[in-house]
C-alpha cells in the first residue's frame, strides 16, 4: 500500500506540534489525516468513524488521558490498524508501552523519538505496508468450540510456512509451520485467535497432530524437489503431559519417510516451565528418538537458568519483541546479546524471530546469532508458495 492511500490520525495535545505532524504526513502525501487534540477527543473521533484508520500516531505526554491509556483503549475496541508511538521520554519506557500494545493484540509499528521529522514518519509508515504483507488478520468473528473442532475435522485448519535462513551464508535451511484457519467464507483466523480455546476445549493435541502431519507431506514434497528443509513445529503445551506423544509424532514423521532428526519441536519457555518435573520424560524421549527441541519465545517467561540448563533443549529461539528494532534499543540489544551468550554456553543453535530490517540483521550477524526468521526474509505463506517466497530472498528486488 502506498503511503498516499493510508489513513492516519494524529493524537498530540500541543496544537503546533499537531500541525507540524498533520504537515509532514502531507508532504509525504497523506492527505486523510484525523486530529485528535488529547487522549479522550481521540478515542471519541475513532469511535464514529466507519472503519478504523490505519495508523494511529499517539504522544504519550498528554494531560488528562495520557497516551498510554490510550493505546490500551484503541488496542481493547479494536479501533486502528496499527500505532506509532510518539514521545520525546526514555526509550525504556517506549519500549515498555510497545510492548503493552502488542500484548493487547495491536500491531505496533515502532516508536518516534520527538522532534518529529519527515525522515522518522516516513521510516515508520513504511512499516505498515511490510507488517501488513503477512496475511490479511479478517477473523475476529467470534465462534464456538462446535465450529472449531468442525474446522479441524474438515481440514480448515492448515500450516503455512516461514523460511528461516543461515546468517553465515544465507542460506534457507529450515521453516516453521504455523496454523492458519482458513474459513469457508475465505477469511483467515491466525493462531491467537483459536490456539488458546483449542487449549481451554482440549483440542490442542490434535492440533499439534494436524501440523505436524500436513507439514510431513509438504517436507517429502519439498524434499524430492530437491530442497531439503528442517521443518520446526510448535508443540502444545498440553502434550508435556501425554506420555504416548513420543511415540506418536515418531509415527507420524516416520509414516512421511522422514528422520526426526530432520524435525524440530517448539515448545513455549511458559508451558515447560509451568509443569518441568511432568513434561522431563517427554522431552527426553523425544530427543532419545532424533527429535530437536527449541525454546520457542525465549525471554518471556519466568523460568530460572537451572531449569533450562537441566531440559535437553538443541535450539533457542528469542523472541520477536526482544528483536524487532533492538539494533536501535540499548536495552533490547543487551537482552538478546545475553541470550546468545547463554546460548552459546550451553550449546544450542539460535534463532532470532522478528527479523524485520537490515539494521537488525546485520546487528544479529555481528554478535553470532545462527538462524534468521522474519518479514525481513518472507512472510508466512501456504505451503505451494513457499518457492517463490524462497526465490524472492535469493534475488532480492531491492
Amino acid at each position: 500500500m502506498a503511503l498516499k492511500e493510508l489513513q492516519v490520525m494524529v493524537v498530540e495535545d500541543h496544537g503546533f506540534q499537531r500541525r507540524i505532524a498533520v504537515r509532514l504526513l502531507a508532504e509525504l502525501g497523506v492527505d486523510k489525516v484525523l486530529e485528535g487534540a488529547d487522549g479522550l477527543h481521540a478515542l471519541e473521533v475513532l469511535r464514529q468513524q466507519a472503519a478504523p484508520p490505519d495508523v494511529v500516531l499517539v504522544d504519550l505526554d498528554m494531560p488528562g488521558m495520557d497516551g498510554i491509556e490510550c493505546i490500551g483503549h484503541i488496542a481493547q475496541e479494536r479501533l486502528a490498524r496499527a500505532v506509532v508511538v510518539v514521545s520525546a521520554l526514555d526509550p525504556a519506557l517506549l519500549n515498555t508501552v510497545q510492548t503493552m500494545a502488542r500484548a493487547y493484540g495491536l500491531r505496533v509499528l515502532g516508536s518516534v523519538e520527538k522532534p518529529l521529522t519527515r525522515d522518522k514518519l516516513e521510516a515508520a509508515l513504511n512499516r505498515f505496508d511490510q507488517h501488513s504483507g503477512e496475511e490479511p488478520d479478517d477473523a475476529v468473528a467470534e465462534f464456538g468450540v462446535e465450529a472449531l473442532t468442525e474446522a479441524l475435522r474438515n481440514g480448515e485448519i492448515t500450516a503455512w510456512f516461514q523460511p528461516q535462513v543461515e546468517f553465515a551464508n544465507g542460506k534457507v535451511i529450515g521453516v516453521e509451520a504455523l496454523a492458519r484457519w482458513e474459513r469457508a467464507d475465505g477469511s483467515l483466523v491466525r493462531p491467537n485467535h483459536f490456539v488458546p480455546m483449542m487449549e481451554r476445549e482440549g483440542l490442542a493435541n490434535a492440533l499439534t497432530d494436524r501440523m505436524l502431519d500436513e507439514a510431513c507431506k509438504w517436507k517429502q514434497r519439498w524434499d524430492h524437489g530437491g530442497h531439503r528443509l528442517k521443518l520446526s513445529v510448535n508443540v502444545s503445551a498440553m502434550a508435556l503431559a501425554d506420555p504416548s506423544a513420543a511415540d506418536r509424532y515418531q509415527a507420524i514423521v516416520e509414516s512421511h519417510d522422514i528422520e526426526p532428526e530432520e524435525v524440530i519441536l517448539e515448545i513455549t519457555e511458559s508451558s515447560v516451565m509451568s509443569d518441568a518435573a511432568r513434561g522431563l520424560g517427554l522431552l527426553a524421549r523425544l530427543r532419545l528418538k532424533g527429535f530437536g527441541l527449541s525454546i520457542d519465545d525465549f525471554g518471556t517467561g519466568y523460568s530460572s537458568l537451572a531449569q533450562l540448563a537441566q531440559i535437553p533443549f538443541t535450539e533457542l529461539k528469542i523472541d520477536q519483541g526482544f528483536v524487532f528494532g533492538a539494533h536501535a534499543q540499548p536495552r533490547k540489544r543487551a537482552v538478546v546479546e545475553a541470550s546468545l551468550d547463554l546460548a552459546r554456553k550451553l550449546g544450542l543453535t539460535t534463532v532470532a524471530e522478528g527479523v524485520e530490517s537490515i539494521e537488525d540483521w546485520q546487528m544479529l550477524a555481528e554478535l553470532g546469532c545462527d538462524i534468521a526468521q522474519g518479514y525481513l526474509i518472507g512472510r508466512p505463506v501456504p505451503g505451494s508458495e513457499l518457492q517463490a517466497v524462497m526465490n524472492r530472498w535469493r534475488r532480492p528486488v531491492h
